[in-house]
């Protein structure tokens, strides 16, 4: 999370962005609140009902328990960044560097599970797997390890290099929370850039390939199954696509690149900046609509918690079509 200088040189002028800034500290705090509510409730009834209604010796259900306990973690990050925001960074260093490898590492987790929960829905439909269960607790639970740890040394450096710095602003200071080297701050959005890249390539590749295999089948299912997965990569497109790419406009931005080597162009830049940000960070709040309660088996667990229905109860009037492999 990188917020540059609110007043940047351009030869002999001033770049101020006071109204950039006042934007920001009204629209970003109340939409971070709504997601934050969101995220919130939605992951928290996710792990509330696996943990009632459903069993984890499936691998759909070890990874939606993970990417809800991901975008949980990236949520975190979310009321340090509104109170930012409004007020600047304050509170310690040490805190600082800890929400940035909080933020970053629920970041890069989110992509991941996104991801790998793609593969094993390609594998599962396109080279249709054993029905084993002790096998797939197991490589479920090391496969979950392996991609936190991924996650956590890809934010290590926001842990390492984030620091406190001062941002000029009409003639005053204030404290901001971000990389102070410069470079450090490329190689991040760089580093961020190479995830998103790899992982859509990964979803469009199974995606299409599901696409391929779901239109040949016939089955009554058919048309509500493309939907889903045209609205998934849809989401996860239009949420994460702008996003990756304004952050990487942001570094010519701050090195003061052409076409960003005017004030106008700076501007403009921020408040794109600030609509693809909000669009992207919505989706730890939707990931629990598009990966779990659209599956009809969640429904009926969601009912039977809003009813008080023990698992026993609820067994007895699920209806007997759905699956009893995971919450999809």
């Amino acid at each position: 999370m990188n917020y540059s200088s609110y007043d940047q040189d351009y030869g002999d002028e001033v770049c101020e962005k006071d109204e950039v800034v006042m934007v920001g500290s009204i629209v970003v705090p109340v939409f971070f609140a709504i997601v934050i509510t969101l995220s919130l409730t939605g992951n928290i009834l996710v792990l509330v009902i696996l943990a009632l209604y459903e069993n984890l010796k499936s691998l759909t259900n070890i990874f939606i328990l993970n990417l809800a306990i991901s975008d949980l973690v990236f949520t975190i990050g979310l009321p340090f960044w509104a109170i930012y925001h409004i007020w600047g960074w304050l509170f310690s260093e040490a805190l600082c560097k800890i929400v940035n490898f909080v933020f970053f590492t629920g970041f890069y987790s989110s992509v991941l599970f996104l991801t790998i929960m793609t593969i094993y829905r390609y594998l599962a439909v396109v080279h249709p797997l054993s029905n084993l269960s002790t096998p797939r607790l197991i490589t479920g639970t090391y496969v979950s390890f392996l991609l936190w740890i991924i996650s956590i040394g890809a934010a290590i450096p926001s842990l390492l290099y984030s620091t406190i710095v001062s941002i000029p602003h009409k003639g005053e200071h204030s404290l901001g929370c971000e990389y102070e080297d410069p470079l450090w701050k490329s190689i991040s959005v760089f580093q961020q850039n190479i995830f998103f890249l790899v992982a859509f390539a990964v979803m469009a590749f199974c995606y299409i390939q599901l696409l391929w295999k779901i239109t040949r089948t016939r089955s009554h299912t058919k048309n509500r199954a493309v939907k889903l997965v045209f609205c998934i990569v849809a989401v996860f497109f239009l949420g994460w696509v702008p996003y990756n790419v304004v952050i990487f406009l942001r570094v010519l931005d701050d090195n003061m690149v052409p076409p960003f080597d005017d004030c106008v162009s700076s501007i403009n830049l921020d408040y794109v900046f600030y609509v693809c940000r909000l669009i992207a960070f919505s989706h730890c709040c939707l990931n629990p609509v598009f990966y779990a309660f659209v599956g009809v088996k969640f429904r009926s667990h969601l009912k039977s918690l809003l009813f008080s229905r023990s698992p026993a109860e609820e067994q007895q009037v699920r209806m007997p079509t759905i699956s009893r492999a995971s919450m999809f």
